[in-house]
């Protein structure tokens, strides 16, 4: 099939098919792949998670892509931003791909959801000083009555562009070439531990990173991704999204909703579309761990799946082995783990491992990490902790460790800050060029060396692997021991088969001043249920249970359920042997409770102001004695 887009185009001549091309930005890259393989399907979308799909070709999109683009170049100026407001779907892609050949700089941001708050997008609209927003018809009929009662929403000039035609577009595209340094879109970081704020990423940023995702995934133009992802944010939009139309193959993609109402789903496409990549964070493996049922396993071959990432958040190696053991008899193999770290001021990844490859493993006394010393330990060991490495570094990017107070390097036996540097990492934050400044032009105090990217995560090196311990803002410091939150919330998760996965969330508060730890916690409905079938009675108010170590300390007036005192019980029992810690105050909540980012990361700092401001949906509190 003959395709026009060759005769606009600067390429020498057609590479082979299992090569990336050498282009200067996206747009070129989708030209291409719409010059050269017009008619493969790169992007099948599964609408109910399962059998019902939409296509696009490369010609397809990038067909709609230009009619998008056209559109825009009506109404906008090359570098305005624009909102892309949509559910996960082929006209999100297209609605990205249409701000790339406008020249426009897309913002991906979260759709607002029916009665929910409206501070982030609003937050994100005036930070970002967007004038346009891309979505759908159907989401803008539902945001009518916010637009009218929301000025920033108002303020917005909206297109809906699957009422667009491809076929008699207002006028045509005018074509653009966008240099490697120009901006491509805003990535606003997930808001886990501050306000959101805009990561500037530029093309070059862009195929530099997805050049470093090709190669140590070692894909090739066979390779099948399957995605559940997010797609507002790195690693659904860079790593699921566009890696395969930079390598040039194909993708299978459904909403991450589809995935959280039935897991399976996910292994199923797998097996169904003989996937070869395909990952996300740990509590997505810990999911189909607790979700996933026997009956729901026959048939099932995941024989293809070679490349299995992990990342975004603590990778625990007890997940990795369990995931292993419960899917080995249906093709699973633990080689195929790729634990990695990213970020977005990196556009994604900065460490990965070896595919086909068992993943690095390091134990520690749990004791001297708390004090950022790394010493070995045996497993059986008492306080041992078990980490799992993420890799090396990447082709020429650069990972250090840093003392984030003196700026000094550490020692390889020493925790600190992970400093990166590298042709990834981004330009810095939108509109604000003192937190740039600091963030991603820090330099070693000792040597001079930089400029590196300050992550905020804390971590070691073990020769070149990198070991990821947790976040500088999110540590709990407890008797001058340094705890990281999430080590509390896995035991509190393991404790009891009633807390559901990645619904934890463990921060402190200061009082008498001495630093106190919180312990909040969702209950899975069916526990939630047994309470009521105990006779015991909803409440707007939920009880107020005593501070205690076993339940007999608990006073007659507030005496809980069976199931509440076995619960609490064992959470703070578990939590007392794993940390050597005294739960201050336990929290049971009702599911969806705890504040999360879209990409599902708990937000603890938002929710220990919800904890302040008795403003969390409990079931019921186990709070100090007055």
């Amino acid at each position: 099939m003959e395709y026009n887009v060759a005769k606009t185009t600067n390429w020498d001549t057609k590479i082979e098919e299992s090569d990336p091309p050498k282009v200067e930005s996206l747009v070129d890259l989708l030209r291409y792949r719409a010059a050269y393989q017009p008619d493969r399907r790169g992007i099948t979308f599964l609408v109910d998670g399962e059998e019902e799909a939409l296509h696009f070709t490369y010609a397809e999109l990038d067909i709609k892509a230009r009619a998008i683009a056209a559109a825009l170049q009506l109404a906008c100026h090359p570098g305005d931003r624009a909102l892309l407001v949509y559910q996960p779907g082929l006209e999100y892609v297209a609605a990205f791909f249409g701000c790339l050949y406008a020249g426009v700089t897309a913002v991906p941001i979260y759709p607002p959801r029916p009665n929910r708050s409206l501070m982030r997008l609003q937050s994100v609209i005036a930070d970002s000083q967007a004038i346009f927003a891309l979505t759908t018809s159907q989401i803008l009929s539902k945001l009518e009555r916010r637009l009218i009662d929301t000025p920033e929403l108002r303020a917005l000039k909206w297109l809906a562009t699957d009422s667009l035609s491809v076929t008699e577009p207002r006028q045509a595209w005018q074509e653009t070439h966008p240099q490697g340094q120009d901006l491509a879109f805003l990535q606003y970081t997930s808001g886990s531990t501050a306000t959101p704020k805009g990561v500037m990423i530029t093309h070059h940023n862009l195929l530099k990173n997805l050049s470093l995702i090709h190669q140590c995934f070692e894909h090739s133009s066979q390779s099948l991704a399957v995605i559940w992802l997010p797609p507002y944010h790195d690693m659904g939009l860079i790593g699921g999204i566009l890696q395969p139309l930079y390598g040039g193959f194909p993708m299978v993609l459904m909403s991450p909703f589809m995935f959280f109402q039935s897991p399976i789903r996910w292994l199923q496409a797998i097996s169904r579309y003989q996937g070869t990549t395909s990952g996300g964070p740990n509590f997505a493996y810990d999911l189909c761990l607790r979700k996933i049922k026997p009956e729901q396993l026959q048939g099932l071959d995941l024989s293809s799946w070679r490349v299995a990432f992990n990342g975004a958040e603590p990778i625990s190696a007890q997940t990795l082995e369990d995931f292993a053991t419960k899917f080995a008899p249906y093709g699973f193999r633990s080689e195929a783990f790729f634990p990695c770290y990213g970020l977005a001021e990196a556009t994604l990844i900065v460490a990965g491992g070896q595919p086909d490859a068992q993943p690095a493993l390091k134990t520690v006394q749990g004791t001297a990490l708390e004090q950022h010393h790394v010493v070995s330990a045996q497993a059986n060991d008492v306080n041992a902790r078990t980490l799992v490495g993420c890799g090396t570094s990447l082709q020429d990017q650069e990972i250090v460790i840093a003392n984030p107070e003196t700026l000094q390097q550490c020692s390889s036996e020493e925790v600190g800050e992970i400093w990166v540097s590298g042709e990834s990492i981004a330009q810095g934050y939108w509109g604000q060029s003192d937190v740039s400044e600091e963030t991603f032009q820090a330099h070693l105090a000792d040597t001079g060396a930089g400029p590196f990217l300050r992550t905020g995560d804390y971590g070691f090196l073990v020769g070149s692997e990198l070991y990821v311990t947790g976040r500088l803002k999110d540590v709990i410091i407890v008797n001058g021991r340094n705890h990281y939150p999430q080590d509390i919330e896995w035991t509190v998760v393991q404790s009891y088969p009633g807390i559901r996965p990645n619904c934890a969330a463990a921060f402190s508060i200061t009082e008498a001043g001495e630093e106190r730890l919180i312990v909040v916690a969702e209950l899975e409905r069916n526990y939630i249920n047994r309470y009521r079938k105990n006779g015991k009675k909803p409440s707007s108010q939920p009880p107020q249970l005593n501070d205690f170590v076993s339940p007999t300390s608990l006073t007659a007036d507030s005496e809980p359920t069976t199931v509440e005192k076995d619960i609490l019980t064992q959470i703070r029992r578990a939590v007392a042997k794993e940390h050597d810690l005294h739960i201050h105050a336990l929290w049971l909540l009702k599911p969806g409770s705890i504040p999360k980012t879209s990409s599902g990361k708990i937000q603890r700092f938002t929710c220990r102001s919800k904890f302040l401001e008795g403003d969390l949906d409990s079931v019921a509190r186990s709070m100090p004695r007055a």
